[in-house]
């Protein structure tokens, strides 16, 4: 029995036309798992699709709202429908909003409040009722794995980011106690983890960390490069390794667990 084999699974990614989560995509249907991606517009699910299509036929997707339950349950019905069982749930949707990031020349009370609410809604909210809906179709099959996306930021002060770090936080804290309740209650084939990646160079947090006028850092590009031992950021990819020892029975006795992938970042002390 190979541990490690995801063929045939049927994974269901939210926030599956952004970066990493097309990424995992990617890598997922090249391993031979069954893809359903979610995204919020339907023009960003079909041009995901046609992407991934080159790769393998084994992909379908919805658009859907991951803070709007009847969304959620429209889609649950029609995947139980087609596919007969959801293994596994990766919450990849998330994001930041301008204004819940402390500016250079701010401070905290210059915050946007409205924005710092959208901003939890979306990261906590936005993983908390997929957990919910598509977890209960787990759960009459006794047997599922949902993975969280936190962030370094939820595990110490990352500075102007503050609606970011909270919603992460509050995911980690999620992810042990869904972990358990779902154990407890449900049986040892549920499981919740999460990994935490470190910076990665997105469209969202490029221009705080890289240069536009010669592409170098910028001064917090800079500090994040010397608070990582091996001295660099990270590449979308690089997360494809765990989410596929998640995915797999590898993994079946490993839940709670929040797993740093930083290039050391949360390990360092800085001197």
């Amino acid at each position: 029995m190979d541990l490690f084999s995801i063929t045939g699974k049927v994974v269901l990614i939210t926030g599956g036309g952004g970066v990493l989560g097309s990424s995992m995509a990617e890598y997922l249907l090249k391993n031979e798992a069954t893809l359903i991606i979610l995204d919020r517009r339907e023009e960003t699910v079909d041009t995901a699709i046609s992407r991934l299509k080159k790769i393998s036929d084994k992909v379908s997707g919805f658009a859907c709202n991951v803070l709007d339950e009847k969304s959620l349950t429209s889609v649950a019905n029609e995947i139980m429908a087609r596919y007969g069982k959801i293994d596994v749930l990766i919450n990849a949707a998330g994001g930041n909003m301008p204004g819940a990031t402390i500016g250079v020349d701010q401070t905290i009370f210059d915050v946007d409040i409205d924005h710092f609410k959208k901003v939890v809604d979306l990261n906590l909210f936005g993983s908390i009722l997929p957990s919910l809906i598509f977890g209960k179709e787990m759960v009459k099959h006794k047997k599922g794995a949902i993975i969280n996306i936190s962030s370094m930021t939820a595990q110490s002060a990352i500075t102007r980011v503050v609606g970011y770090s909270a919603s992460k936080a509050a995911i980690d804290n999620y992810t042990k106690w869904l972990a358990v309740e779902l154990a407890l209650k449900f049986g040892e084939g549920l499981r919740v983890n999460a990994i935490a990646p470190g910076f990665f160079i997105g469209n969202q947090n490029r221009d705080l960390l890289i240069n536009k006028e010669d592409g170098s850092y910028t001064e917090r590009g800079d500090t994040i490069i010397r608070n990582t031992p091996m001295k660099r950021f990270g590449e979308a990819d690089e997360l494809n390794g765990s989410i596929h020892y998640l995915c797999s029975d590898a993994s079946k006795f490993v839940t709670g667990t929040v797993l740093p992938i930083d290039g050391g970042f949360s390990a360092f002390s800085g001197v």
